[in-house]
């Protein structure tokens, strides 16, 4: 008898391939339509196996993967990512979105430090003024 199970729960797997921090996190993600199995919205009860295809949406960043192993509790990064595979396209349009949001970080600066007195003054004058 080996120590894998043969399913387990979308939920648990994505809390144990450290997708999220807690259960309860996986639980609204899927709920909430972050989470599809094979292409189609899901419950969080659902059993997941080995060779299933996950659409995971966190933030901005769409991860494709497909399970490899299931674990009943959560391993070290090193021991979750052994998990899963992520697909060549979702990595390049992972990759691509991340460079274009560092690129539109670098045009629209922050500015590097904040107003003094008269400054906020001058905005609340400009932002109130009727027209």
């Amino acid at each position: 008898m080996s120590n894998t199970p043969d399913s387990m729960r979308l939920d648990k797997w994505l809390w144990a391939a450290r997708f999220f921090k807690t259960r309860p996190n996986a639980t609204e993600a899927v709920n909430g339509g972050k989470v599809h199995y094979n292409g189609q919205r899901s419950k969080p009860s659902r059993a997941v196996q080995c060779g299933d295809e996950l659409t995971i949406q966190r933030g901005p960043y769409q991860y494709t993967v497909i399970i490899e192993g299931l674990s009943k509790q959560r391993g070290p990064a090193t021991f979750a990512q052994s998990l899963y595979t992520e697909t060549a396209e979702s990595l390049a349009a992972r990759e691509k979105l991340a460079e274009q949001r560092q690129a539109q970080e670098v045009q629209t600066a922050a500015p590097h430090k904040r107003p003094d007195k008269r400054s906020r003054r001058h905005i609340i004058r400009f932002t109130r003024r009727e027209k």
